[in-house]
């Protein structure tokens, strides 16, 4: 056996990440068709928040991102729809207001720790048995959703107003949309950290986009993807002792080149 699955943390962090790359594109397929790229890094600020009351209170800052960035989601899609705010101006009154929040509050802590230094850049070899458990459950939810709603989510992303004389709840469809990216973000904060999730939630899907012919195909390429460069980057992580969630969208970035070069080949040939 390989010394880096001898290693338990390493097997833990093989297992939770695994999981956050396949989920993360998953959503990142919807988002970035709708133009919503840019929600990830809003919502991940809006976690970052979640886990400095956390850590404030000495309690599993995981679960206070999740709360966090599922009510942060449901307010960003309210501001959209109340057509007060353009999309991306609300992404911004969100993102600046959690951030400027999460500022103070970890000003009434000691600062910034080894803990939140996780969170902002990534502790995936640190992930514990009961983080991949609780990865694994939400991860398992985002599937299921996805899943169970994939023609009510498909026809709401490509034409709304069709969508809502075919019958399909459109807000409710987006809302829904919102709070399960609410829900993976933290996630893959674990991963990647929270200035980086945003890649890791994109940059498969726009891989995907330059090979795959039909929606079906991109969402399982870039779940695939997902995968492949976080199983790619931690093993380049360990034996080059880099950054772990640098090398997992360094290594994503490198299969976005990978897959446009692949696309001029196949428009020449």
């Amino acid at each position: 056996m390989p010394e880096i699955f001898q290693l338990d943390f390493m097997v833990r962090a093989f297992i939770a990440g695994g999981f956050v790359g396949a989920i993360s594109p998953l959503l990142g397929t919807f988002l970035v068709l709708r133009r919503l790229s840019l929600i990830a890094d809003t919502l991940a600020h809006v976690a970052l928040l979640g886990v400095a009351i956390g850590l404030l209170l000495d309690r599993y800052p995981v679960f206070f991102a999740v709360i966090a960035a599922a009510i942060g989601s449901l307010i960003i899609e309210r501001l959209r729809t109340s057509n007060r705010f353009s999309g991306d101006a609300a992404l911004a009154l969100v993102l600046y207001t959690a951030l400027a929040t999460a500022v103070v509050i970890i000003s009434l802590g000691d600062g910034f720790n080894v803990d939140l230094f996780s969170f902002l850049f990534g502790g995936i070899v640190t992930v514990g048995q009961e983080d991949v458990w609780a990865i694994g459950a939400l991860g398992g939810v985002v599937v299921l959703v996805v899943v169970f709603l994939y023609r009510e989510l498909v026809q709401s992303t490509f034409d709304p107003d069709l969508a809502r004389t075919s019958g399909v709840r459109v807000g409710l469809t987006n809302t829904l949309l919102a709070v399960l990216t609410g829900i993976a973000i933290p996630l893959a904060m674990r991963v990647v950290g929270a200035l980086l999730v945003g890649a890791l939630i994109v940059i498969p899907v726009l891989a995907s986009l330059q090979i795959a012919r039909s929606f079906r195909a991109t969402l399982l390429l870039s779940s695939s993807l997902g995968v492949a460069s976080v199983f790619s980057g931690l093993t380049i992580s360990f034996y080059q002792d880099v950054a772990p969630g640098g090398a997992i969208v360094l290594t994503a970035l490198g299969l976005l080149v990978l897959a446009s070069g692949a696309r001029l080949l196949m428009a020449r040939a």
